[in-house]
């Protein structure tokens, strides 16, 4: 079983991550940032301090990563919930959405729990046209 903070920590990597979407992570987002590791206990965690004082940036490829750990294959309803809830905040905390920000809003939808039959419905329909590309493509 994993230590209760490591989750902790997976949610505020996802967080610092997003806020790097644009390239830089604004003051507003920074504040918002430390507040939330100080209220969950883990401002002092070493593994997240070199990104909480943006010593270090955030590829997007390593936060979908992160996003991808943190959820797993199955997200449960209150992860899934807890993370828009504290994205959310970290988003509109400067007062302006990027549009990384904004389309990386969408792809999480596709995560949603709630989401199964549209996730499943919209997959078969993209494995459809996958095929009919490929008959098309070697005819």
């Amino acid at each position: 079983m994993s230590h209760p903070s490591s989750k902790v920590v997976k949610l505020l990597k996802i967080l610092i991550g997003v806020a790097w979407l644009d390239g830089t992570v604004q003051q507003a987002e920074q504040v918002y940032l430390r507040k939330i590791a100080d209220a969950r206990g883990v401002a002092e965690n070493e593994e997240l301090r070199p990104w909480l004082y943006g010593l270090r940036s955030v590829s997007k490829e390593e936060c979908y990563t992160w996003l991808e750990d943190y959820l797993g294959k199955k997200p449960k309803t209150a992860d899934y919930q807890q993370l828009l809830e504290d994205l959310s905040g970290l988003i509109y905390s400067d007062g302006d959405v990027a549009q990384e920000e904004a389309k990386f809003l969408t792809q999480l939808q596709q995560f949603d729990p709630s989401n199964t039959d549209t996730r499943q419905f919209r997959e078969s329909v993209t494995r459809a046209i996958q095929k009919l590309y490929q008959r098309w493509i070697s005819s």
